[in-house]
């Protein structure tokens, strides 16, 4: 078992996008879907009780290593520049998207008052929204949704974590 840990520890650290359970299987046939998650719940507690600089987290329907929040000052120091940040304007776009996808343009538009290509074409290729497919109607507009990446980004296991609007209300109150 103790093997099979450190099996897990390395393929989730060379990975370079979270990796899935199923994926996980494929490598360690020998353990069903629980045996898998339950090694992954001691590779967790073992890296959240030695304190070290990076925990083990699901996010995006898989597991990936993060840096702990709280040591994010030196992150940017290695980085050496400012960390990505998105406009009020992208925040906004990507927001409508997240809660109402699959969503086209021109509702977007009309939920922000402002045309949103130039600031949908910056979230296309940041890769945190995405073409789904086009809407059944003339014209067929295309169908907007959120990415793997998006999850990733703002460390949510699926969109079911997205805060519901009654909680967004009661943090502006």
């Amino acid at each position: 078992m103790e093997e099979d840990i450190a099996i897990l520890d390395a393929l989730i650290f060379s990975s370079e996008t979270p990796l899935t359970v199923e994926r996980m299987r494929e490598i360690l046939p020998q353990y069903d879907r629980q045996g898998i998650l339950g090694l992954l719940k001691t590779l967790a507690e073992h890296h959240e009780a030695r304190q070290g600089g990076f925990g083990l987290c699901e996010i995006a329907g898989g597991w990936q290593f993060y840096s702990r929040p709280d040591l994010a000052p030196w992150v940017r120091k290695l980085k050496a520049g400012r960390p990505q940040m998105l406009s009020p304007a992208a925040l906004e776009t990507l927001a409508v998207v997240a809660y109402r996808q699959p969503v086209v343009k021109a509702d977007i538009d009309r939920v922000r008052g402002v045309d949103v290509g130039g600031t949908l074409k910056g979230l296309l290729e940041k890769r945190l929204v995405r073409m789904v497919g086009r809407k059944d109607v003339p014209g067929r507009p295309i169908l907007y949704g959120t990415t793997k990446r998006f999850l990733e980004v703002f460390q949510l296991k699926d969109l079911t974590e997205l805060p519901t609007l009654t909680e967004l209300k009661d943090i502006q109150a």
